[in-house]
């Protein structure tokens, strides 16, 4: 039998970071093949992560990224158990290869991503890895690229927990304009709005909204003509709330998000719209 040396032991832990105990029964299995004990210690994490996989993993890390012509970009939420894991430097690595592998790839399947080669490795490879450093349920739990004809900008609240892509129809902003439009991201994250616009919103929805309000008030003992207006009144404070244009700007409430989008347009000297958004916040409902 092969000696499995002290010196063997720390090259496989620097190599895959996992424990001193797991690296040293996996060169002992792999009877002191470093390459072979690295297949062990991937396949024992890939294993036990079908153990883990019904235990709550709300913590981790929501990242996004946007290339260097601002007209490409993509955001991950990777998941993992515990804030301990989350801050790990390894966890934060891997959420920053697997950004940057999006981009680079365009990948749209989860299927795709697990595919794509960094390296010599898959991701499903240094996934693996991951799983087998820690003992915590761990996953991948969504991800998007987008590409624009026109600027994308990205915003990531401090402590990674929450993400913001936004798409104008600019090329090429200025300064300032490149400004308020990080500012329009800020907003996003801060305000959390579900449309554009009211023209976005689709009608069965404004339609029982209305109904809702409606309700409320004849339940306070309006008349149902007066409810009908306190309905229609409270409808426009919800596209104040909900729709991004008509939201008061976080920064100067004075302002409204389309009058710093007016201030953009100014400043390019061409009618810009606000195109897309999202928005990403950890553990959040997907419904």
């Amino acid at each position: 039998m092969v000696q499995i040396t002290p010196q063997l032991v720390k090259e496989l832990r620097e190599k895959t970071s996992a424990g001193m105990s797991d690296c040293k029964k996996a060169l002992v299995e792999a009877n002191g093949d470093l390459k072979e004990a690295i297949e062990i210690l991937r396949k024992k994490g890939a294993a036990s992560a079908a153990k883990r996989s019904d235990r709550s993993a709300n913590e981790g890390i929501v990242i996004s990224k946007v290339n260097e012509s601002s007209s490409e970009a993509a955001i991950v939420e990777l998941n993992c158990e515990t804030d301990f894991v989350a801050r790990n430097q390894d966890f934060v690595d891997y959420a920053e290869k697997l950004v940057n592998t999006v981009l680079n790839t365009k990948v749209k399947t989860m299927e795709e991503l697990l595919n794509q080669k960094i390296s010599d490795d898959t991701v499903q490879d240094i996934h693996n890895e991951i799983l087998a450093k820690f003992s915590e349920n761990i996953s991948i739990r969504r991800f998007e690229f987008i590409e624009s004809k026109g600027y994308i900008a990205n915003y990531i609240h401090p402590g990674s927990r929450l993400s913001v892509l936004v798409e104008l129809s600019c090329k090429n902003p200025n300064e300032k304009a490149k400004s308020l439009i990080h500012d329009i991201a800020m907003q996003i994250a801060a305000m959390n709005p579900s449309y554009i616009s009211r023209d976005d919103v689709q009608s069965e929805h404004l339609q029982k909204e209305i109904e809702i309000y409606k309700e409320h008030a004849i339940n306070e003992g309006k008349k149902p003509e007066i409810a009908e207006r306190i309905a229609q009144g409270r409808i426009e404070k919800f596209f104040q709330e909900q729709c991004l244009l008509e939201q008061a700007f976080v920064k100067d409430a004075a302002k409204t998000v389309k009058d710093v989008v007016d201030e953009i347009s100014k400043e390019m000297e061409a009618e810009i719209k606000i195109l897309s958004f999202r928005r990403y916040f950890l553990g959040e409902s997907l419904d």
